[in-house]
């Protein structure tokens, strides 16, 4: 059985753990991490914190590991998580013009000019999740593209 992990909190340390739980923007994850080093301060051990949470003790004892080597820092994810990008912002920006044109496009039809001009390979479900997240989708996004950037010419009409 491993040894008992116990941290201890200086009052200035647990205020700002208890205001990163409080605030706007902070990811989930390091808010849960916060409430489990704030937990392991108040007495709790890693298997009361790892039920509660329902986390892993694993999980529990490499949050507080984090916090006694990195503190603040060892809270948030470390960069370079996830999938790297395939696709910049100025190729958004040349997809946006292609969907300004008279023409209408297909989510096949931009992936295969991707392919063609940019040398980009997306597919089709991958294109379709772009431009959903980035215009909309539905009747909504469709009054959105009919609606003029004027809204009193829009109201006049």
């Amino acid at each position: 059985m491993p040894a008992p992990l116990k941290i201890k909190l200086t009052p200035e340390e647990d205020l700002t753990l208890l205001e990163l739980i409080c605030a706007n923007g902070v990811p989930r994850r390091t808010k849960l991490r916060v409430i489990a080093l704030r937990l392991n301060a108040q007495g709790y051990n890693v298997r009361e914190i790892a039920d509660y949470l329902d986390w892993a003790e694993k999980t529990v004892r490499q949050s507080i590991h984090r916090w006694s080597s990195l503190g603040l820092m060892g809270l948030w994810e470390a960069s370079g998580r996830g999938r790297t990008r395939r696709w910049a912002d100025e190729d958004w920006l040349a997809v946006e013009r292609w969907l300004t044109e008279e023409r209408r496009y297909s989510a096949r039809q931009i992936s295969q000019r991707l392919q063609s001009e940019k040398n980009i390979q997306l597919g089709t479900e991958q294109v379709r999740r772009i431009l959903k997240k980035k215009i909309g989708g539905g009747k909504e996004s469709e009054i959105v593209r009919q609606t003029p950037l004027n809204l009193k010419e829009y109201k006049q009409n």
